[in-house]
């Protein structure tokens, strides 16, 4: 085929993507990596594209499944020419692996037990999909760009699932209500998440439960969001089929009721009426959700960015990986969780790539992926990898999901340690803080202790404070194990304490300068008793 037969038709008008102008000439390079790689992968051909003109998510990820979408739409309007796409068949399974509709129908039960929400990975969605398919009455739901899925629990018992994805890009309701102009929506937009699926099993019975588990979405949606996506979300949307339900749970939960849609719906080949109108209702999710998001000036606007900065260059030649004391000997000090049978990557290896990857900007399993695929193979080998096929992102988030992170982050920071970084007579600060997105299954973020050299700004070691703790009683814990013998301890007035001091200076060999506030009233008389201020610093 010649290069004019590949090239788009002249004449072609250009697409905008991402905030990407696609003319005749990048057309004509996408049909040109398309006739080149006819036995490639779609999904490998997206990769190689996202990659070319740069396209990221906020959280580094590539948008792959949102390219493959550009992809077939520009194939169905003439201007490329997509290769027949083999069927593949749908593989189900992961950690919830037991049917839950073996039996069916299944009697009516009323679960008890305290209500908890988890957000299911990848691998345990399959429960989610099986009962979207045979009790939904919109059937599976198969998202493309940023999702989350859920699934609620009374006790052991299942009871609903929830999936939120993308918000619509055409909801004129919700664009009257924010006042948006179309530019504004496309750079807003991703700050709006929409319920496409909610789900209560049509054999549980429990009062309220529907409103209950949205309220508990609710609280904890946002947090989720920013923990596997990069960004918070400020507003939630949801369309209910008037013709079929009230939205009497999303009442409950205080979601606002806006109107009704126009009764269309997006097909492959374009938008169709489809004579069923669906009811708006959205929940703000922030006090100025609708302030941020409808203003002419947004703080959004400094934010967003439909095509992620590309990540940071690594020079790795300059990187210890290997030898003595390399990076990938000092993680072999990990304990590996996973069975001995099937593993195909030595932890340590999988270990050093995403601390590495995580260094660079990657915030995500998938893009810890994409950036391990593009290592070279010498480069493999000095992380200990001597397979011919890079790590996919499903290895790496098995092997980082179950792994020990307090043991992993020691290693680390005594790894740094010792990349140059003199312990004698520096500054450490300790302190504590509650880390902005995370949150366990329980909907809870973690709250840490971190040492951090002053001048370095290295993290040498953190501690997960213990439920039902403070961060006073984590300070030997945080200590334990690394040699500050000469070192300066630098705190708040929490850790005003004697047994801290006692513990850093005869167990570990150091000083200490700690606030002293007025809750401590006879320690405050000593020290001004000692009239400090009358001797220099020299003395």
């Amino acid at each position: 085929m010649s290069r004019e037969e590949r090239s788009p038709p002249r004449g072609t008008r250009v697409v905008f993507y991402r905030d990407t102008q696609l003319g005749r000439h990048e057309l004509t390079w996408i049909q040109q990596r398309i006739d080149v790689n006819q036995s490639v992968a779609r999904e490998h051909l997206a990769r190689e594209i996202c990659r070319r003109f740069g396209w990221r998510r906020p959280n580094g990820d590539l948008p792959i499944r949102s390219c493959l979408d550009l992809l077939r739409r520009l194939d169905r309007r003439g201007l490329l020419r997509l290769p027949e796409r083999a069927p593949r068949q749908r593989r189900l399974g992961g950690v919830l692996r037991a049917p839950v509709l073996a039996q069916w129908p299944r009697p009516t039960i009323e679960p008890t037990g305290e209500l908890v929400l988890r957000l299911l990975s990848p691998n345990e969605r399959g429960p989610l999909h099986e009962c979207l398919a045979r009790c939904h009455y919109l059937g599976d739901h198969r998202t493309a760009g940023e999702s989350l899925f859920y699934a609620a629990f009374l006790g052991e018992e299942m009871v609903a699932v929830l999936v939120w994805a993308a918000a619509a890009l055409h909801n004129r309701p919700r664009d009257q209500l924010l006042g948006w102009s179309p530019a504004a929506r496309v750079r807003r937009l991703a700050w709006v998440a929409n319920n496409s699926r909610f789900l209560v099993l049509p054999w549980i019975k429990s009062p309220h439960l529907a409103s209950r588990v949205l309220g508990a979405n609710l609280r904890r949606l946002s947090r989720d969001w920013e923990r596997v996506h990069g960004h918070a979300i400020l507003l939630a949307e949801t369309f209910v089929d008037a013709s079929r339900f009230r939205g009497t749970c999303y009442r409950a939960a205080n979601w606002r009721r806006l109107g009704q849609t126009s009764g269309f719906s997006r097909t492959r080949e374009g938008y169709r009426p489809n004579g069923s109108p669906k009811s708006v209702f959205v929940y703000p999710l922030h006090r100025r959700a609708l302030q941020w998001l409808g203003g002419e000036e947004s703080p959004l606007d400094a934010q967003v960015n439909r095509g992620a900065p590309a990540m940071m260059k690594l020079n790795l030649n300059l990187l210890p990986l290997d030898g003595r004391d390399g990076l990938v000997k000092v993680l072999r000090l990990v304990p590996d969780h996973r069975d001995r049978q099937g593993r195909r990557y030595p932890l340590a290896s999988l270990l050093a790539i995403s601390a590495c990857a995580v260094l660079c900007g990657a915030k995500g399993f998938r893009a810890i992926a994409d950036w391990a695929a593009d290592l070279s193979k010498p480069t493999l080998r000095r992380f200990g990898i001597t397979r011919l096929k890079n790590p996919s992102e499903p290895t790496i988030r098995r092997a980082l999901q179950g792994v020990d992170a307090e043991q992993v982050d020691r290693r680390l920071g005594l790894w740094l340690l010792n990349q140059g970084a003199v312990l004698e007579k520096a500054g450490i600060a300790i302190d504590g803080k509650t880390a902005r997105g995370g949150a366990g299954d329980d909907g809870k973020a973690p709250h840490l202790v971190s040492a951090l050299l002053h001048r370095e700004g290295i993290v040498i070691a953190q501690h997960q404070v213990p439920e039902k703790t403070n961060e006073i009683k984590s300070v030997e814990p945080l200590l334990e194990g690394v040699d500050i013998r000469g070192a300066v301890v630098t705190g708040d007035a929490m850790f005003m304490q004697t047994s801290i001091a006692k513990h850093i200076v005869e167990e570990k060999g150091a000083d200490y300068l700690f606030g002293l506030k007025d809750n401590q009233p006879t320690l405050r008389d000593l020290a001004e008793s000692l009239q400090l201020e009358a001797f220099p610093p020299s003395a």
